[in-house]
């Protein structure tokens, strides 16, 4: 008897065995129990799900020897033949190479026919968006009018492009990606029926890497079987597939706790050594760090972390050493440097950098950088401090002026619009602890988006970082716009003794 892979063997057969699409099952279960059948469905969802699958079934429920039934008997002419893709009266056809008027048409004719032995004619097209809009008006007709005996099954990954006339004559019905828990479940049922030698840890790998497609997670294990000698261990699925176990998240985060930027460094090219794909190990410490800030919000409710409960109890204990906001902040960090991958085609050198850049810094837990001690430097405004700003602080305006370029540089890393907006702004006066940043006149959106509580956060801790002190920051419009600004910043003598040495001049804005 010649071998039948996994994604084939395992296909549900009847509604009860189909995995994560409960909403889909109810409903077309209810449907067929009060005989409110539509003459057309669109099953949507991402490969993998079941769309196909359940088309099978409702096609067998219809057309079983017992039919309209919900539970097909399985072994009657028109059950066999439906599962063998070989009905007369269930069409099958692929919308990708059968997607012209003529194929259409040559349907609009068949379709008058009455079916050949079972009570209904069938057709599941699957990948209907693939149709041309000439083969989709050539549809029209026939699938608002169709005959009594005839039902239109369509199958689609993208919605999106089906035209919205045909989306309006469909019961829509949106398939859900499968998660991980119900993968494994399901992974389990298989091995142990199929007497396969398996660490548990494999399924979970196998389930992650599937990205909620069943078929493709048991394909997965049919593959990793043949490649195995006897058990199948974590070290088969990182040899076939490349993944990234989750104890490697976990370890290089803790380097980052640890603000160990050499240990951190050596340990991820260890994993690329490994034969991991950087981008998708990118990918899974980003999906990481947003685990650990639901589990820090949610005290790591399963639910809402579609993880095993062990995994789920680390997430929690990993998170209490980090703020919320040290978790936005590496996240950000990590979204920039897949941005910055994309422009330098490279992923390897950027995230060394993001990762040596988090491992250095000093941590932010609750504790503020001690203010330093004050110095008698001559004070840099007129203006008064206020009764509680008098204390002197031991920075400058113009060592403030002067790192303003590496200020913006490190915000970049935290929050490219941040970043891109103060760097229009000009440090114009110290007062006390408060530092006050004006704008040209017209630059009332720069002002407007950096007074926002989060944004005013974060340059105030990036300034703390860099600067070794504590600031409040107030952001003004000037009475000048930006082209006057420019000018007084050509008659500025510190920016004119840098043009004079450098023979260099200021490019103005168009």
């Amino acid at each position: 008897m010649p071998y039948v892979v996994f994604a084939l063997k395992w296909r549900p057969k009847n509604f009860d065995e189909v995995i994560g699409q409960e909403h889909i099952v109810s409903t077309l279960k209810n449907s067929l129990v009060k005989n409110r059948l539509a003459h057309a469905y669109l099953f949507c969802g991402p490969r993998g799900v079941g769309k196909t699958s359940l088309a099978r079934i409702l096609a067998k429920s219809l057309n079983c020897k017992n039919g309209p039934t919900l539970t097909p008997c399985q072994v009657c002419p028109a059950c066999v033949e439906i599962a063998q893709s070989r009905s007369m009266d269930v069409i099958e056809i692929d919308g990708a190479s059968n997607r012209g008027i003529d194929e259409i048409r040559t349907l609009r004719e068949n379709v008058k026919f009455s079916p050949v032995s079972g009570k209904f004619k069938i057709y599941i097209i699957d990948e209907v968006h693939m149709l041309t809009p000439e083969a989709f008006n050539a549809l029209l007709k026939t699938l608002e009018e169709p005959p009594e005996f005839v039902k239109f099954i369509f199958a689609t990954t993208h919605p999106h492009k089906v035209i919205p006339t045909i989306l309006s004559r469909c019961h829509r019905f949106d398939f859900r990606r499968i998660p991980v828990m119900e993968i494994i479940a399901q992974l389990e049922k298989i091995v142990k029926e199929e007497n396969i030698a398996i660490d548990k840890e494999v399924l979970f790998a196998i389930a992650k890497s599937s990205d909620g497609s069943l078929r493709d997670a048991e394909s997965i294990l049919d593959q990793l079987v043949s490649f195995a000698k006897e058990k199948v261990t974590l070290k088969d699925v990182i040899s076939v597939l490349g993944v990234v176990e989750q104890d490697a998240l976990f370890e290089i985060t803790d380097k980052i706790i640890q603000k160990d930027a050499l240990a951190a460094l050596e340990l991820f090219n260890k994993i690329i050594d490994e034969g991991k794909d950087t981008g998708v190990f990118l990918s899974y410490l980003i999906e990481h760090f947003r685990n650990l800030m639901v589990a820090k919000i949610s005290r790591a409710d399963s639910r809402l972390i579609d993880l095993p409960q062990d995994i789920c109890e680390r997430l929690l204990k990993q998170a209490d050493a980090f703020t919320l906001d040290e978790i936005f902040s590496t996240f950000n960090v990590m979204v920039n440097t897949q941005e910055t991958a994309k422009r330098m085609d490279s992923v390897r050198i950027p995230l060394e950098i993001s990762l040596v850049k988090l491992a250095q810094e000093k941590k932010d837990s609750g504790l503020k950088a001690p203010v330093k001690e004050a110095r008698n430097d001559p004070p840099q405004t007129d203006d008064p401090p206020a009764n509680n700003e008098s204390a002197a602080i031991s920075v400058t305006l113009d060592e403030i002026r002067n790192n303003w370029q590496n200020l913006i540089e490190r915000l970049k890393f935290v929050k490219i619009s941040v970043a891109t907006y103060l760097n229009e702004g000009n440090p114009e006066k110290l007062a006390g602890s408060a530092l006050t940043i004006s704008f040209a006149k017209d630059s009332s959106l720069h002002k407007e988006s950096l007074e926002r509580k989060e944004n005013k956060a974060i340059i105030e801790k990036a300034i703390a970082e860099l600067l070794n002190c504590q600031l409040r920051i107030n952001f003004i419009l000037s009475k000048e716009d930006a082209k006057k600004q420019e000018e007084q910043d050509e008659n500025n003598p510190m920016i004119k003794s840098v043009l004079d040495a450098f023979g260099g001049k200021i490019v103005r804005k168009s």
